[in-house]
């Protein structure tokens, strides 16, 4: 390698050929840090472990699927593209592998299905969403942003039994094994089945393995409905009203080839929404959030300085930089915050210089971040034009500081490395190991590489309550290493209720949800089937697209909650034909380069309809929400006119359909009137 860089802080950079012209748009290769050794050829297996730690399944009307990342810093890049035709929304489905450890827990290898090994599955998921209580706000935020006590959802159902038989979708524990076994998605015996009030089938997906033994779980179809044809009134404790979100367990029994029988360490499967921007990661990340805690707890080492620009700082830049295809805040930050552009390769290769003399430009720019650790009287005002200027867990709170967006401090720390110029200026090395899939990367990595390929696309905050999953997996008490000092950082606890019920009385308050309650354990610690994903919103389609954006005290900038998942304002695919086009002016060119349209536009009827309004928005967008168009790259333009402020990589939105609601339409019905 040249300048005697390691291949593992390598395999953290850039892509190859990336030159720092191309700096904002380069997908990475990075994995996650960490002490993991390869084991000695021959070693004997004493562990096994199930991977990634905690898996992300996304939820889509088609029945054509795509894996989950595996490599981190590189997007799921489905063949086709992202949407069944204009219509359906494809699966993200969640593959899981075997590890195998010596007894000095260097990796030998992966553990796949053969004529003398076997792996047999079991999977056991539930959505208890309908059984659990509301969301107010984050309950750990103590005297910042004081936790608000949630009644039970569905309290009219009083007894426990009569709960559990009614508003729990409990498909049971599912088993697979062996090879390509129900590969598409035939066999009835893998399909993961509940009811809703004790008659209404509800499907959470499906159960296969690929030719290798590795488990996959589909997803469902993202289907919510009433049975009683309740009416919207929340955006996210909506009584009467079930979806398809579930997690749970994954566990696996391993016999080798020399007869022994061992239970790899358990994995967690959310089945959550779909990502629409899925090349574009959050500002911060689910993983970022998790190491934090790591660290902080002493369960993982943070890494020794001066840090690799572009394992450490490059990333967060980065995703700055891409949020300007996300949203007009960030599109528009130079007017409002005054810092350069960051997708200009000088101003980059500027902010990749770690000399002296270059100090106070690195130390100006770090001010303008938000600093996690001003909680003082004036915090919210002088923290609140700030990077990222986005929505935080305290919004209930009016002058609360995390009422904006706090970075784990961690990550913050990472910042605060760069601007004292404790970083070394690694971006431009030339060699690459063209890092594109898993098997690229070198065995003792691979374990905590796919942990951290699931997480990175998933939203680190706010938690109000989160796209994905929410402020409990900042917390010790659910993980398995808050007990067990063997246990690995990223594996959740396994609870044993003897039901997934969890009455912990009439209100959920911070008290009882770290102590416990009416005879039940802590929701915050050891988890069963259903728990992550009980505290998200009822139905998941009313919270995802209520908070598009927000108007606060001051119309400009505009505070937004999570555009990397739920982008705020786009380009618009009409207005990229456009701009690609080499017979209009430049002029001409550059107005539909430089003007975003609403993602959610039109969706609330608002416009023909009279009666258009924030609860049509949020009620309709439980029948459109497959319609909405995922921002993806397309090359610029290359013509010999093309405006030079055109960037040769743009992000565009693409296969968005009509949401126009005046005409009775279903997806068995087949394209949509144009």
């Amino acid at each position: 390698m040249q300048n005697g860089i390691k291949r593992r802080d390598f395999l953290a950079g850039i892509g190859a050929g990336a030159m720092m012209t191309a700096f904002p748009m380069i997908a990475k290769a990075a994995i996650a840090s960490g002490s993991a050794k390869a084991a000695p050829e021959g070693a004997k297996v004493a562990r096994l472990g199930i991977y990634p730690a905690i898996g992300i399944s996304r939820v889509g009307g088609s029945p054509k699927w795509f894996y989950a990342p595996e490599v981190p810093g590189l997007p799921a890049n489905p063949e086709g593209g992202f949407k069944d035709g204009e219509q359906l929304i494809k699966k993200q489905v969640q593959r899981f592998r075997v590890y195998a450890f010596d007894d000095q827990d260097r990796v030998i290898g992966e553990v796949t299905a053969d004529d003398d090994t076997t792996i047999e599955w079991h999977v056991h998921v539930a959505n208890t969403k309908a059984a659990w209580y509301g969301f107010n706000n984050p309950l750990d935020n103590k005297e910042l942003a004081p936790g608000l006590p949630g009644q039970m959802r569905n309290q009219y159902f009083v007894s426990d039994a009569d709960r559990e038989k009614m508003l729990v979708i409990d498909p049971g524990n599912k088993k697979i094994s062996g090879k390509s076994i129900n590969y598409d998605g035939k066999l009835p015996e893998h399909s993961m089945d509940g009811h809703f009030y004790n008659t209404e089938r509800v499907n959470l997906g499906q159960l296969r393995t690929d030719d290798a033994g590795r488990l996959l779980v589909v997803p469902g179809d993202g289907k919510s409905n009433s049975p009683v044809n309740a009416a919207i009134t929340s955006f996210a404790d909506n009584d009467g009203w079930h979806d398809d979100w579930c997690d749970g367990p994954v566990t696996a029994k391993v016999t080798l080839s020399d007869g022994s029988e061992m239970d790899a360490e358990s994995a967690w499967i959310a089945c959550v929404g779909p990502n629409f921007a899925p090349e574009i990661p959050p500002v911060t990340t689910l993983h970022d959030v998790i190491d934090d805690l790591n660290v902080t707890q002493g369960w993982s080492q943070s890494p020794t300085t001066p840090l690799s620009f572009r394992k450490y700082i490059y990333p967060t830049f980065r995703r700055l930089a891409l949020m300007e295809w996300l949203t007009n805040e960030a599109n528009l930050r130079q007017g409002w915050l005054g810092v350069g552009d960051f997708s200009d390769p000088a101003y980059i290769a500027k902010i990749a210089d770690p000399s002296e003399s270059n100090r106070a430009f690195r130390h100006n720019i770090f001010k303008k971040f938000r600093d996690p650790y001003n909680d003082g009287p004036n915090a919210y005002k002088d923290e609140r034009l700030k990077m990222p200027f986005m929505l935080g867990d305290g919004i209930n709170y009016d002058g609360s500081p995390l009422q904006w967006f706090q970075f784990p401090k961690l990550q913050y720390s990472y910042l605060k490395s760069w601007a004292d110029g404790d970083f070394v200026d690694d971006f431009e090395n030339s060699q690459s190991d063209a890092i594109t899939t898993l098997d690229d990367i070198e065995v003792a990595l691979q374990p905590a590489a796919l942990t951290e390929a699931a997480l990175e696309p998933c939203s680190g905050g706010a938690f109000h309550p989160g796209v994905e999953l929410t402020y409990y997996l900042r917390l010790a008490a659910m993980y398995a290493r808050n007990t067990n000092e063997n246990a690995e950082p990223f594996r959740l606890a396994v609870g044993d209720r003897p039901s997934l019920i969890q009455n912990i009385g009439r209100l959920l308050t911070p008290e009882k949800a770290f102590d416990g309650g009416n005879g039940a354990p802590p929701p915050i610690g050891a988890q069963m089937p259903g728990d992550l994903t009980r505290w998200m919103g009822l139905p998941w389609q009313c919270d995802a697209f209520s908070c598009q954006q927000v108007e606060m005290q001051s119309d400009f900038p505009t505070a937004v909650w999570w555009p990397a998942l739920l982008p705020i304002d786009v380009l618009p695919e009409k207005y990229y034909e456009e701009l690609m086009r080499d017979d209009l002016s430049t002029e001409e060119r550059m107005k539909f380069f430089e003007n975003r349209v609403a993602w959610s536009r039109g969706v609330a009827g608002i416009g023909y309809h009279a009666n258009g309004s924030y609860w049509d928005g949020i009620t309709n967008m439980i029948t459109l929400w497959q319609r909405m168009g995922f921002v993806v790259s397309r090359p610029g333009p290359t013509d010999q006119n093309r405006p030079e402020e055109i960037p040769e990589k743009l992000f565009v939105e693409v296969g968005r359909s009509n949401v126009e609601m005046r005409f009775d339409w279903k997806p068995s019905d087949g394209d949509l009137p144009k």
